[in-house]
């Protein structure tokens, strides 16, 4: 898998950064003070205690993200798992320090000064 994964994250670029990724100032509030976070399966979790008007905002970003793995995948013949896999190798690259982010069933963690520990999918060329 992790070859495959390492493929549609070449293939996939940016492509889905811009409408996938976007959030209001609500959830980014809440990014930043760690309660909702990055997972390594492609969509946002909540990570700590927020409002309903946080929690609906990120069940509809998932609703989105989900819509253009959905789309990729089909175009690129890969599952819609192995895309948002791919998508979450990009993202958990580029957390902020202080942003929390979940790998696999694990605990939740907040990213600190240097680079985290990526799933083993995530294995770079070279």
């Amino acid at each position: 898998m992790t070859r495959k994964i390492w493929f549609v994250a070449a293939a996939l670029g940016l492509a889905v950064a811009g409408p996938v990724m976007a959030q209001s100032g609500a959830v980014a509030a809440a990014m930043s003070a760690g309660t909702v976070g990055e997972q390594a399966d492609g969509y946002l979790g909540i990570a700590g205690t927020v409002g309903a008007d946080v929690r609906s905002e990120v069940e509809s970003i998932n609703i989105k993200r989900r819509a253009a793995y959905t789309q990729l995948a089909g175009q690129r013949g890969v599952t819609v798992q192995d895309m948002a896999a791919a998508t979450a190798c990009q993202t958990l690259t580029r957390l902020k320090q202080g942003q929390a982010y979940r790998i696999g069933a694990g605990a939740w963690q907040t990213k600190g000064a240097g680079a985290i520990s990526l799933p083993s999918y995530c294995a770079t060329a070279g």
